[in-house]
């Protein structure tokens, strides 16, 4: 009697442990099932904003453009950062500078505000690929804004290299010293360096732009005097490594 009522008991345990098993693998078949539906719907609409992104970005007025940036930044802000966004950003980024489009000789897609919201959207995407286009368009541009733009996000992707950013940035303000010195522009140049220093191994090229910025006087007080600070602050920095390295 006594192994009967066992043989019952187990029995029951039996069946509720299966039942419980059934509706568990029906949950988790409906979670994945859910998941995988969520999925295929946000790459769809992915593909929708890559869709409008791309023909906005490919229109020939500026007022289209701007609504593309937007566009942009919104897809950028959820997490959208498919090859679409990315070469849509690349091409407004290059904007009548990478490429160029002309009418009886006379460019037409000369848009340097589009240019510079594009550089700076840029530092929202920290890529290799970003860091060497933004190194092209700096060799490419000749306007002080988008150069500060893109000065500016280049150093903030802060790549494991940082060497190579600060060498492009050097030869970028050595250029535009001779041809268009502009406060703006070497303000953002002294923040750049400021924010790559701790990751450089060569401060030489740093150091060398900074006296230049600092002693040139077609730069106003302020830029000078900011120059002249983060050379203290670099002196400061290579005084105390090498005392410790002493040690």
């Amino acid at each position: 009697m006594k192994l009967t009522k066992k043989l019952i008991t187990v029995a029951l345990m039996m069946s509720a442990a299966a039942m419980t098993f059934a509706q568990s693998q029906s949950v988790q078949k409906k979670s994945s099932s859910s998941n995988k539906e969520t999925y295929v719907e946000n790459e769809y609409l992915n593909d929708i904003d890559t869709e409008i992104i791309m023909g906005l970005a490919e229109a020939d007025d500026l007022d289209t453009k701007l609504v593309a940036l937007q566009y942009i930044k919104d897809a950028i802000d959820e997490g959208n950062t498919s090859a679409g966004v990315i070469e849509a950003l690349d091409k407004l980024a290059g904007e009548g500078v990478l490429s160029e489009s002309r009418t009886n000789g006379r460019k037409v897609n000369n848009f340097p505000e589009v240019r510079r919201q594009a550089c700076l959207l840029m530092a929202q995407v920290p890529t290799e690929h970003t860091k060497n286009q933004l190194i092209n368009i700096m060799v490419a541009e000749d306007e002080p804004s988008v150069l500060s733009a893109a000065v500016q996000s280049i150093s903030k992707i802060n790549p494991e290299n940082a060497d190579e950013v600060i060498d492009a940035i050097c030869f970028i303000n050595k250029r535009n010293m001779v041809l268009n010195p502009t406060s703006s522009l070497a303000f953002e140049v002294i923040d750049a360096f400021e924010r790559l220093s701790p990751n450089a191994s060569n401060h030489k090229a740093m150091t060398n732009t900074l006296t230049q910025i600092a002693s040139n006087y077609r730069y106003n007080t302020t830029v000078r005097n900011r120059a002249q600070q983060l050379l203290k602050k670099l002196s400061s920095a290579g005084s105390s490594s090498k005392n410790s390295d002493a040690k």
